[in-house]
């Protein structure tokens, strides 16, 4: 029987969802059949994140009609689509950092469970997938693209007859999305249905059987991604022709903004990468690109930079002319550096908070107040801004962080650093789970930024993205930097071994005035 034959699993029909006047779903309808793997795609903002949770019993529809196998059901609690068969690996994880894999997993299973036979059965799952991790490990070691994996995992386990993917590969190396991959291949042959949310469109086009286009909450088109192109597909999407990213050129000789000068650091954390005399300028009016695969060091890093790592040796980091390697994040804020961190929820944004609230955490320059009060309309002003120019799809300045989509709060987090001018820029993946459109906007926002005389960091694994936006690259792994090379001089080739950490051992280390000199942690 072909995919074509078989009758449907589950029907959506005429799906409708606003929240406070914004309308998520606009009478959607939706068809899945066994073994189908079936792409949900649109812009940030379209409807995506909330059907799936609807599908999930995590929000109720406001009208509309599921039917399960031919028969009508009300998925009204996510243990109602579990005992259905339904699983989701949503975008935002829910893992506790201070539990092991064995204890998040069990935390959401239904019952009782044996850890020893849970941990016998997590391993037996993640290697028959290809997918393993170690029961017992810790998640505070663990990065994003594990802890994507753990979830993937403990809805393996539940032997799901339809699971949702919302973003999955966001926060996976291009190597471990190739292994998840064949995960969800193998998942299709035994018969289980996929719902699979992404905007890489080329990943869509090679892995779906299937795809339905949603846009402003309606069914705008349905397809076989393997027939179209990925501009055909992002036409359909956006209405319209994707923006063009116009890189221009970097400012030359602009002061050293940022400097990294001999940073080494003995991570005390299991399963966490020592950094190993690093260096590294930024200049005012340029964007840096670090380049390498998830768990050679970047986390680390990146906390150096930030200020959540201090040095005993001052010298090592050094923002605006001034030594900062014991300075917090708050006095490196001053300074005017700003950070897009990874994690969105926990790290970016407080959950529960207002993106009003969340405004304040980062602001660089305090918003005026009074003798006790502070003056809310700025905040909300900036936040409005903030919400308009970057197309923050919500309902307002009062939306909790946690109610938006993952590419909306991710625009929300770029756009919040981005407006406020900041001299020193440090951003983790930056479009992640973002649209194409988004993510041209975003690329466009840095060398706007850049521009105005501001240096810019980015790390990715991203490749082809930091050759587009960056002025010069650098490679991390194994917790040593390599040269960075202007990007006309480089190439994929030289980026993909020097990724492995083939570079000579001259080429990787640099002096300060004579002597390189290394901080201790």
């Amino acid at each position: 029987m072909t995919l074509r034959q078989a009758a449907p699993l589950i029907q959506i029909n005429g799906i409708v969802k606003s929240y406070q006047g914004l309308l998520a779903n606009d009478n959607v309808d939706l068809t899945l059949i066994p073994g189908e793997i079936h792409a949900l795609i649109g812009e940030n903002g379209a409807g995506k994140s909330t059907l799936v949770k609807i599908i999930n019993g995590v929000i109720p529809p406001d009208a509309g009609q599921i039917l399960w196998c031919g028969k009508p059901v009300e998925i009204n609690h996510p243990s109602i689509a579990r005992d259905l068969g339904i699983s989701m690996v949503f975008q935002q994880f829910a893992l506790f950092e201070t539990l092991s894999v064995v204890e998040n997993v069990a935390l959401g299973l239904a019952g009782r469970t044996n850890l020893v036979e849970l941990a016998e059965q997590i391993a037996d799952v993640s290697n028959y997938y290809g997918l393993p991790v170690d029961p017992y490990r810790r998640l505070l070691s663990m990065s994003a693209g594990e802890r994507q994996r753990i979830e993937i995992i403990r809805c393996l386990l539940q032997k799901p007859i339809l699971l949702i993917m919302d973003e999955p590969t966001s926060v996976l190396s291009p190597s471990a999305s190739e292994k998840l991959f064949a995960a969800l291949e193998k998942l299709s042959g035994e018969g289980c249905s996929i719902l699979y949310i992404s905007h890489k469109l080329e990943e869509v086009r090679r892995f779906c059987h299937t795809a339905t286009v949603l846009r402003s909450g309606k069914v705008v088109g349905r397809c076989r991604p393997g027939e179209e192109s990925s501009a055909s597909l992002a036409r359909m999407m956006v209405g319209k022709g994707l923006p063009v990213c116009e890189h221009g050129s970097a400012m030359e000789g602009g002061p050293v903004l940022l400097r990294l000068e001999g940073v080494s650091l003995a991570s005390p954390k299991t399963h966490a990468v020592d950094l190993r005399d690093i260096h590294l300028e930024v200049r005012a009016g340029e964007i840096v690109g670090v380049a390498g695969v998830v768990g050679n060091g970047q986390a680390e890093l990146m906390s150096v930079i930030s200020g959540e790592q201090l040095l005993t040796d001052k010298r090592c980091v050094q923002m605006c002319g001034r030594q900062v390697g014991k300075c917090s994040p708050r006095e490196r804020r001053k300074l005017g550096f700003g950070y897009v961190p990874e994690q969105r929820l926990g790290r970016a944004a407080v959950a529960q908070m207002t993106l009003s609230e969340n405004a304040m955490l980062t602001m660089l320059r305090p918003p005026p107040s009074g003798r006790f009060l502070i003056k809310f309309p700025t905040v909300h002003r900036f936040t409005r801004d903030c919400i308009e120019q970057f197309d923050v799809r919500c309902a307002g300045v009062n939306t909790k962080a946690d109610t938006l989509s993952g590419g909306n709060l991710q625009k929300y987090i770029v756009g919040r650093e981005v407006l406020q001018a900041p001299k020193i820029l440090l951003l983790a993946y930056p479009t992640q789970g973002l649209d194409m459109g988004a993510a041209s906007f975003i690329r466009q926002q840095l060398h706007e930024l850049r521009e105005q005389g501001a240096a810019v960091l980015i790390f990715s694994e991203e490749i082809e993205e930091l050759m587009e936006v960056a002025d010069r690259i650098a490679v991390l792994a194994k917790g040593r930097l390599s040269p960075a090379k202007r990007v006309q001089e480089s190439n994929l080739v030289e980026i993909g071994l020097w990724m492995s950490g083939e570079w000579t051992a001259s080429q990787s280390r640099h002096t300060v005035s004579g002597s390189p000199y290394v901080c201790p942690a």
